[in-house]
C-alpha cells in the first residue's frame, strides 16, 4: 500500500502568454503542493462551452500525503496567485490559469465543494488525451474504464493538438544514477518515511527495516545491561538475512533500490550497548558478515538535533519507546559521526532536517532532493 495519494489535475490557460502560465503553475504545484512526477505533453483545443481564445492544456500526476478537500483549497490559492479570479454565476470564462482536480487515487467523492472524478471528464478530449500521455493504471471509479477507453466513447469531436513536451521538476534529479542509496538516521529522524516517499518518487524497490518484529527490543528498553547482547546478535542476524534475500532478487546493476538502513549500523549501536567483552566477541563476526555485504553507492544520513528526536519519538507512540534519554540518542549520534570520519570509500551525504519537516511541508522535501542533487554534481 503506499504512503502517498496518486492526484490527477487538469491544467488550462487562453489568456497572456499561455505557456508561461502553465510553467510557473506546474512549478507552483511542485513546490508546495505536492510532487510533480508526470507531466503530459502541451495540447492546443479550442474554447470549450464560449466562444473565446484557445486554450493550452496539459495534465499532471502528483504524490501528496494530503485530503482531496486540502489539495483543492490548494489549488485554488495557487490560481489566486496567478491572477486567476473566479466569478460565480458566469459560465464558462476566459482564464489565464484553470487547475482542476480530476481524480484522487480511485475514490468516489461527492460534496458540495468537490466531485471527485471530474464528472465531465469523459466527455472532454483536452482532459482525456493528456491523461492518456500519463500512461497511469487508473479506471474511472463510477465507470470503470481506463483512459484510452474513455477516450474512444467521448463525444468530444473538438481538434487537439499537440504543441510540444513540458519539463518535469523532478527531471534534474538524478537519483536512478545510483543503483543503491541507504538512508540512515537516529531513532525517530525519519528515514522509514523519507525512504518510502522517495521509493514511490522515483520508482524504485525498498528494503525496510523489520525492526518492529524483534522480541529483544522492549525487554532491552526495560533492562538494557542484560538483554543488550541477545539484542544486538538478534538484529545483526536479522539484518543480515533481510538484506541478504532482498539484495539477491535483484539485480544491483540494473534496479534502483532504496533502504532506510546499513548493515554498519549493527555495529554503531553494539558499540554504545554493550560491555567491552562482548563488543570484541560482537565485532569478530559482524566484520566476517560486512566484508559480504554491498556497499550502498550513495549513504545518506539524516541528522536530527536530540531534542527534535525526542519529539518524534513521542509523536509516534510506541511504548517501548517513551522512555529512551537523550543522553543515550547524542551517543547514537555520536557513533554515527565517528563511522562516517571513518569510512573513506563509501559515498556519504549529511543533511541536517532538525529543522525540517518533509512530510507536512514540500518545500522541506525538495531541500532533500536538491542537497541529494548538489552531491551527484560535485
Amino acid at each position: 500500500m503506499k504512503s502517498q495519494h496518486q492526484v490527477i489535475l487538469s491544467l488550462g490557460s487562453n489568456q497572456g502568454n499561455r505557456l508561461e502560465n502553465i510553467e510557473t503553475c506546474i512549478a507552483l504545484i511542485h513546490q508546495g503542493i505536492g510532487t510533480v512526477i508526470k507531466v503530459s505533453r502541451l495540447y492546443e483545443s479550442p474554447s470549450w462551452g464560449f466562444d473565446s481564445d484557445a486554450f493550452y492544456n496539459c495534465a499532471l500526476l502528483i504524490h501528496s500525503t494530503s485530503s482531496a478537500q486540502k489539495i483543492l483549497a490548494q489549488v485554488l490559492k495557487v490560481e489566486k496567485k496567478l491572477g486567476r479570479v473566479r466569478s460565480a454565476g458566469l459560465g464558462y470564462q476566459s482564464r489565464n490559469i484553470d487547475i482542476d482536480l480530476i481524480a484522487f487515487d480511485e475514490e468516489i467523492i461527492e460534496s458540495e465543494k468537490l466531485q471527485i472524478p471530474h464528472p465531465l471528464m469523459q466527455n472532454r478530449n483536452f482532459v482525456l488525451l493528456p491523461l492518456q500521455d500519463l500512461n497511469l493504471d487508473w479506471k474511472h471509479p463510477i465507470l470503470q474504464k481506463n483512459i484510452s477507453e474513455l477516450l474512444a466513447l467521448s463525444p468530444d469531436e473538438s481538434n487537439c493538438t499537440i504543441v510540444q513536451d513540458l519539463v518535469n521538476p523532478l527531471q534534474h534529479i538524478a537519483l536512478e544514477q545510483f543503483n543503491y542509496v541507504a538512508f540512515e538516521g537516529n531513532i525517530g529522524a525519519g528515514k522509514t518515511t523519507l525512504a518510502t516517499k522517495i521509493s514511490e518518487d522515483f520508482n524504485a524497490k525498498t528494503v525496510l527495516e523489520r525492526f518492529a518484529d524483534n522480541p529483544f527490543l522492549p525487554k532491552f528498553y526495560k533492562d538494557q545491561n542484560r538483554y543488550a547482547f541477545p539484542l544486538e546478535m538478534s538484529f545483526l542476524a536479522d539484518r543480515y538475512q533481510q538484506l541478504s534475500d532482498d539484495l539477491a532478487q535483484f539485480d544491483l546493476f540494473k534496479d534502483f533500490l532504496v533502504a532506510d538502513y546499513h548493515i554498519f549500523k549493527s555495529l554503531i549501536f553494539a558499540k554504545i550497548t554493550l560491555a567491552e567483552d562482548e563488543y570484541r566477541l560482537y565485532r569478530n563476526l559482524f566484520d566476517i558478515i560486512y566484508r559480504e555485504m554491498p556497499k550502498p553507492d550513495l549513504y545518506i544520513y539524516l541528522y536530527q538535533n536530540s531534542e527534535r528526536l525526542l519529539q518524534n519519538i513521542k509523536k509516534r507512540g510506541r511504548s517501548y519507546e517513551q522512555k529512551i534519554p537523550a543522553e543515550y540518542l547524542d551517543k547514537i549520534n555520536s557513533g554515527y559521526l565517528d563511522y562516517i570520519k571513518s569510512q573513506t570509500d563509501l559515498n556519504v551525504l549529511i543533511i541536517d532536517v532538525s529543522d525540517r519537516d518533509f512530510v507536512k511541508n514540500q518545500e522541506d522535501y525538495l531541500f532533500i532532493l536538491e542537497e541529494i542533487q548538489k552531491k551527484i554534481n560535485q
